[in-house]
């Protein structure tokens, strides 16, 4: 994986390539602050400049720029880096990231500088791909997870549980190297460590789909018969008019979406055009045939019907179990409909309650958990915890069915080898390319 490879010096562009007041770049190998400083130019000579140092000065004729000096083991990556904080000039910036060019650094690679953090002990894998699940997370919950696990919290959980299953390898080992009157008749099985173990890693696995839901969101239509007050309410979430509102049929010919939060969950929103069978024109039956996509992809269905015209009622959709039924405008006449909730976009009546049963049908099947509680996003996380659990109920089985320790033996071991997938102590290269990868160059 030359890629991969740490013993060479590196260089990225760690902001984004916009016009902006500053911007990043950063360099990262053994000897980088050498080959940086006969191209600087400050009052501080930069290679007698402290660890932790910001040093002022002038990348020649470039810019005039500041340098965060990292000794080696004290960066990110773990060993000798260099920030350079410059203006945001795109010119200037290009010009910095080709003299690095000429300096003979090489053009980091996605999740390079990552990676090198993790392949010299600063983090597991579990910390590494909290680093990007923190940038890309879309809620203050998810962020406050995703800044957890960066932190070591999986790290050390995973730890603690590890200790358990080696307790009972340890018993195990007791067991087969010695015989029964050698170890007396007193050694047990520590089952309790199994259980514990089991039940411990069943809890950080069965936290992924709210781990899910508060990083990535979830997908809410807003669907029903043309003038229904779909737009008025898309804005109403947004708090700003983003959609055309008119008392015409057909205004919406295409679906328009953006991002809102609600309860604290992200929600990205669709607005779509009215469901009817007689369209005026292509373009609004193409709008129709995109809207009825769309509802077949989404979580939750806010299925509106405008109280002043309960003829045009989809009950196929009102009858999905994703499907929250609105009876909208009953400010203009208040009729009832069994199953659908009142509201008013116009006064406001009924969206409180709408917003709260919009976040019960999102959490009412996810696990809920307290607010210092380990939560996981990550499928690949995800899937080896389910690995370590069934190994650990097949050596749970074996125990309880006087099966032979050697298997147990074995089932315990497959345990430990997903958990060292999951953090990192056992993997492989197409392992690191899949979760590197999916970096940003720059991370």
């Amino acid at each position: 994986m030359d890629t991969y490879r740490t013993d060479d010096i590196i260089y990225a562009l760690a902001t984004g390539w916009v016009r902006s007041a500053l911007a990043v770049i950063r360099i990262s190998g053994k000897g980088c602050i050498a080959r940086f400083a006969p191209v600087f130019t400050a009052s501080q000579k930069l290679l007698s400049a402290q660890n932790g140092t910001l040093v002022y000065g002038e990348v020649k004729e470039i810019d005039q720029v500041v340098v965060s000096v990292y000794r080696d083991g004290h960066g990110y990556t773990g060993e000798e880096a260099l920030e350079i904080s410059c203006h945001g000039s795109l010119v200037g910036i290009q010009k910095l990231l080709d003299m690095c060019g000429r300096l003979g650094f090489r053009q980091a690679g996605r999740g390079e500088f990552t990676y090198r953090a993790f392949a010299h002990g600063r983090m597991d894998l579990t910390q590494a791909e909290a680093v990007e699940e923190l940038v890309d997370s879309m809620s203050d919950k998810g962020q406050s997870q995703a800044l957890g696990r960066l932190k070591g919290s999986l790290k050390m959980k995973l730890a603690e549980v590890r200790k358990r299953f080696l307790q009972a390898m340890a018993a195990i080992e007791v067991q087969l190297d010695y015989s029964e009157d050698e170890i007396g008749e007193d050694l047990t099985f520590p089952m309790d460590k199994l259980d514990s173990a089991i039940e411990a890693l069943g809890t950080i696995h069965d936290s992924y789909n709210a781990g899910r839901l508060y990083s990535q969101g979830a997908r809410i239509v807003l669907a029903g018969p043309s003038n229904a007050g779909k737009s008025s309410l898309f804005n109403y979430f947004l708090k700003e008019e983003r959609s055309i509102v008119s008392a015409q049929k057909g205004t919406t010919r295409d679906f328009i979406e953006a991002m809102c939060t609600i309860r604290g969950i992200p929600i990205r929103l669709y607005d779509t055009a009215g469901f009817r069978d007689l369209s005026e024109s292509e373009i609004e039956e193409e709008g129709i045939r995109r809207s009825r996509n769309l509802v077949e992809g989404a979580d939750i269905i806010l299925y509106l019907v405008d109280s002043t015209d309960l003829l045009e009622i989809d009950r196929t959709v009102v009858q999905d179990p994703r499907c929250i039924p609105v009876l909208n405008k009953v400010d203009l006449k208040d009729s009832n409909l069994e199953g659908f909730l009142k509201l008013s976009v116009a006064t406001g009546l009924g969206f409180n309650e709408l917003c709260d049963r919009i976040y019960e049908k999102l959490t009412s099947d996810i696990a809920q958990s307290d607010d210092g509680s380990i939560v996981i996003e990550n499928e690949r996380q995800r899937e080896n915890l389910a690995r370590a659990m069934a190994s650990l109920r097949s050596a749970k089985l074996a125990v309880e069915s006087e099966l032979p320790l050697d298997i147990v033996s074995m089932d315990i071991q497959e345990a430990l080898e997903a958990l060292g997938e999951l953090t990192g102590e056992v993997t492989t290269d197409d392992i690191l390319d899949r979760i590197f990868s999916s970096f940003c160059v720059g991370k």
